[in-house]
């Protein structure tokens, strides 16, 4: 048994969906794991991880404009304000998605489907420097 752990760094630069299954792939291959788990997790509360769509652009954009029209950036609507209008729509859609996912990887393949992709999902207007935590552990 063994667990390798990498934190991966994305800069963003505003609302998007910013995907890194080849980062991840390339790090899988790069230390040669087999078969086991992979945890990712975010350490912000402001963004998260999503399992998405790779192959048409607009489900990215739909996404983006669905999650705007559910989680207006309105101040009135919200007591904590404290960083701008994208602050706490930002923490509410982080709370609607995830902050972790678990993979499987077997025979050094990681097990997505054919048009899946791994997505730093980003609600911040902003530019961010975020991390995401990959925790393998298997063999």
């Amino acid at each position: 048994m063994k667990q390798e752990f990498y934190n991966l760094q994305i800069n963003t630069n505003g609302q998007k969906l910013y995907e890194f299954t080849d980062q991840t792939i390339q790090w899988i291959n790069d230390n040669h794991l087999v078969n086991g788990m992979l945890n990712l997790s975010i350490q912000h509360t402001s963004a998260s991880l999503i399992v998405q769509e790779n192959a048409d652009p607009d489900v990215q954009t739909d996404l983006i404009n669905y999650f705007d029209k559910l989680v207006p950036m309105n101040n009135k609507l919200y007591v904590h304000t404290t960083e701008g209008k994208d602050d706490m729509p930002a923490h509410i859609k982080s709370a609607l998605t995830n902050n972790q996912i678990s993979l499987s990887i077997k025979d050094s393949k990681l097990l997505l489907g054919t048009w899946q992709g791994l997505y730093l999902f980003e609600h911040r207007i902003n530019q961010q420097n975020r991390f995401v935590i990959h925790h393998f552990i298997g063999e």
